[in-house]
């Protein structure tokens, strides 16, 4: 299946395995961790294996 990841959020809008919808703020970028500034670090994966995510965005 696919899955998505979100890194280095202030805050998260919704819980893990929860549905969404397009539009839907499901978090707001910070800059937690080992982040030089505030962003989002998106990734997608498919069976586990990472993907450009390009053509998800």
């Amino acid at each position: 299946g696919m899955s998505t990841l979100y890194g280095h959020n202030s805050e998260l809008a919704v819980s893990e395995g929860q549905d969404v919808s397009k539009g839907q703020v499901i978090a707001y970028a910070g800059s937690t961790g080992n982040s030089t500034g505030p962003h989002v670090h998106f990734e997608v994966r498919i069976s586990g294996d990472p993907v450009d995510p390009m053509g998800y965005l």
